[in-house]
């Protein structure tokens, strides 16, 4: 957040710590930002000095921010390479899906929670309609947006704070930048369907069946790519 955008909401001139955490997160949540929308990619090398100039921060915020993406295991820091977007072996992705389908099910179970809300409710039927639109006319980068927002809505009907602190701590957008497979978006969509659908229902045990299967059928379709040598 800005300074003018803080002074507009307390009236206040933000403490020179604020405005340093507020740099750290611009870089921070728009390094995954670019990861999801394959702006950058496994591999890539980032440079501090770049990266400051991109997001209009000084180094000291990005080198916070990067401290926090590598203790998070999206980035690797080495002394004499700098930073890089993690590259994920076969069996650490598979790993990932493990604990990320696990941790999807719970996700699912506990929304159940918030039905009730017609807010809520409505909140999740229009991150759905954001989700077909932007599959319908192929934009990856509205996708990736609204596939958050559906999250953040479950999180949110769910009420689970430590569910909360740990599900965005699953390497899924590495998975997804490192494995940009053409049927993975319809699948994704057709899932997300079943999901928002058994939750609106008020049915935790086939929102959790229903997670899990979502999970299990990109786990499937990136062992196919492996098997067939088109992914890395």
């Amino acid at each position: 957040m800005s300074p003018s955008a803080l002074i507009a909401d307390t009236g206040e001139l933000p403490s020179l710590q604020q405005k340093a955490k507020s740099a750290s997160d611009v870089v921070f949540q728009g390094i995954l930002r670019e990861l999801e929308a394959h702006a950058l990619v496994p591999g890539q090398r980032l440079v501090e000095v770049d990266l400051a100039a991109h997001f209009g921060v000084g180094r000291n915020s990005v080198r916070e921010a990067l401290q926090r993406l590598a203790a998070e295991g999206v980035i690797e820091l080495s002394r004499h390479k700098g930073a890089a977007i993690r590259s994920l072996s076969q069996q650490e992705t598979l790993d990932v899906l493990d604990v990320a389908e696990r941790m999807l099910g719970l996700l699912a179970r506990t929304a159940v929670r918030g039905v009730g809300e017609p807010s809520v409710r409505a909140s999740l039927q229009e991150t759905l309609q954001q989700l077909e639109q932007a599959d319908q006319t192929q934009d990856s980068i509205a996708f990736a947006r609204a596939r958050r927002r559906f999250y953040r809505v479950l999180l949110d009907m769910g009420g689970n704070l430590e569910l909360k602190r740990l599900f965005p701590t699953i390497l899924m957008p590495v998975v997804h930048a490192q494995h940009r497979l053409p049927s993975l978006q319809k699948m994704r969509l057709d899932d997300y369907r079943r999901i928002a659908l058994a939750v609106l229902e008020a049915k935790p045990e086939q929102a959790e069946a229903a997670a899990s299967a979502h999970v299990n059928h990109v786990r499937t379709t990136i062992q196919a790519a492996y098997a067939a040598g088109k992914s890395s």
